[in-house]
């Protein structure tokens, strides 16, 4: 009888487990769907609320608008984080929820830039705030929570079902947008459809939220209250005191921003630079990832199931080493497979720039009053960054109008500062003219070629790429929960992680891209995470201690 009855109690000890990895999962997916949603549309984002600026800066200017609910994570993290430790985990991640999915709706029903001008621009940024705010709380939550419930040697297992959804929220956000995209078109899409997936979040806002309002509080955080040993200055406590604030700053240097910036650089960028840089289209670019996230999102179990046995440090670092050995050569490959008519032309008939660097300014204009049309240099490069081929710079005499080497080719940029308006555009057209002619016989192509993609090694690349992001996310939320006591821990571990996924990540491709748009290398923008991956090897190995077979019920 003893048996049956340990069998059941048994039993229902792994129904409730289930429920609370399944509940607490499911949400937090909902959450990562609304906010990547933005960062998808993010070039439909770009024609309807920055119509005012040139392409490239209106495009660079949405990846910032998606940049800011990143910058906000830290500050939700604080709040709700605070809010987490001295009313509980539950409640806390409700209203996360409910922010999240009402702001998300919002932006399906904003009027464009054409219908109110810059009033629409500023409301699209004000709800992105508002969803950074409620993601820098729901994480540390949800996080938490399944972590106090799972038992000391599964905790990495069962706290990476909880890393799989930022890519799962991205799998499923791809999945809606493909599917409305094949559904009503890409012009429809284009005008009015790209606001359908924002639309769609109200139905599933209220499944999540009625899932999760199954769920019970955290025992750990339960056991605390009715101990009377919850804080009651969560803030103050962790961040106010120097034997818990340095062990915020080990996470944030020793994991956290490196773990960020392979995340972002292995699925976001990757998908942006597919589209951008390869001028591959947004339908075969959205495919081609969903495929990879699918082969590749069964690594963040497998990789916190390996952090219970051999420790998260090894496994963290390790990921970040590699992607800082690795990006350059996987990207010049990402080229090669997914527009080889780009790569040949790079190899066959390099662009270079030979101007007077003085005279040129950096292809990045946030307020969109330069017309990149009143210097030699700027524009050639203003032509080369809009086309996206790549160049090299080589410096000219003082006063040298510019010119563009295509090969063994020149064309030469006109001087238009003594030119009147008229002359000076119709200079800049026969120019225009000219430099394209030349690209067009050097064999750069104006776009991919869908023919040419070799299919299978785009997504053997994207694949490792996110296995990567698998390496280094799957045991980070382990590590961060077993790093702080119970009394202050989602407080602490949030400011961390949203520092280092909102800041250090979440700026990644609009950095990239301003890098890029500087330099005019294509790879350019990969120094950034590569440096950022490295720092946090070097600093990781020196002050991050191994966690993994701490208790946390304290």
């Amino acid at each position: 009888m003893a048996t049956t009855g340990e069998a059941a109690k048994h039993h229902r000890a792994s129904r409730n487990e289930k429920l609370v990895i399944g509940a607490s999962s499911l949400g937090t997916v909902f959450e990562w769907y609304d906010f990547y949603l933005y960062g998808l549309l993010a070039s439909f984002i770009s024609a309807q609320f920055f119509s005012g600026v040139n392409e490239a800066t209106g495009f660079i200017l949405a990846l910032a608008a998606f940049a800011a609910g990143f910058a906000v994570r830290p500050f939700g993290a604080l709040v709700f984080g605070r809010i987490g430790d001295l009313v509980g985990r539950k409640y806390t991640f409700l209203v996360t929820m409910g922010i999240m999915g009402a702001s998300t709706f919002a932006v399906g029903l904003l009027p464009s830039y054409a219908s109110i001008g810059v009033a629409a621009p500023v409301m699209l940024v004000g709800l992105r705030l508002l969803q950074g705010l409620a993601l820098g709380g729901e994480y540390g939550g949800a996080a938490t929570y399944i972590a106090e419930h799972a038992p000391n040697e599964k905790r990495g297992l069962y706290t990476s079902w909880i890393q799989t959804t930022a890519t799962l929220g991205l799998f499923a956000a791809l999945i809606v947008v493909i599917g409305i995209r094949f559904a009503i078109g890409e012009q429809a899409f284009a005008a009015w459809g790209w606001r359908l997936p924002f639309l769609v979040s109200a139905i599933l806002l209220a499944v999540s939220l009625w899932i999760r309002l199954q769920l019970s509080e955290s025992p750990v955080f339960q056991k605390m209250k009715a101990e009377g040993k919850t804080s009651k200055a969560p803030l103050t406590e962790a961040f106010g005191r120097w034997d818990n604030l340095k062990w915020v700053l080990v996470a944030l240097f020793g994991a956290v921003a490196g773990q960020a910036v392979v995340w972002y650089a292995g699925q976001f960028y990757a998908l942006f630079f597919l589209e951008k840089t390869l001028k591959i289209d947004g339908g075969t670019a959205n495919i081609l990832m969903v495929i990879a996230l699918g082969i590749a999102t069964p690594g963040f179990v497998l990789f916190g199931w390996l952090s219970d046995r051999i420790g998260r440090k090894p496994i963290i670092l390790t990921g970040c080493a590699i992607a800082a050995l690795t990006y350059f050569p996987l990207f010049q490959a990402l080229t090669v497979a997914g527009n080889p008519a780009l790569a040949r032309a790079q190899a066959t008939s390099p662009v270079i720039v030979i101007a007077d660097q003085a005279g040129c300014s950096v292809q990045f204009d946030p307020i969109g009053k330069n017309g990149f049309d009143r210097r030699s240099c700027d524009i050639a490069k203003a032509y080369l960054a809009k086309a996206g081929v790549s160049y090299s710079n080589q410096p000219a005499p003082p006063g040298a109008a510019a010119q563009v080497k295509v090969g063994n080719e020149i064309v030469t940029a006109p001087q238009p500062a003594s030119m009147m308006p008229d002359r000076r555009k119709a200079a800049i057209a026969i120019f225009q003219d000219a430099l394209g002619a030349e690209l067009a016989d050097a064999g750069y192509p104006p776009k991919a070629d869908p023919a040419a993609i070799d299919r299978p090694m785009v997504i053997a690349i994207l694949t490792a790429l996110v296995l990567l992001v698998t390496m280094v996310y799957g045991p980070i939320a382990a590590l961060l929960v077993e790093l702080f006591p119970s009394r202050i821990r989602y407080t602490s571990m949030s400011l961390p992680y949203h520092v280092g996924n909102g800041w250090f990540g979440g700026f990644l491709p609009t950095t990239a891209f301003a890098i890029v748009a500087a330099t005019g290398n294509i790879y350019d923008g990969l120094w950034y995470p590569i440096i950022i991956a490295g720092a946090t090897v070097v600093f990781g190995l020196f002050f991050l201690p191994e966690t993994y077979r701490r208790n946390i019920d304290r």
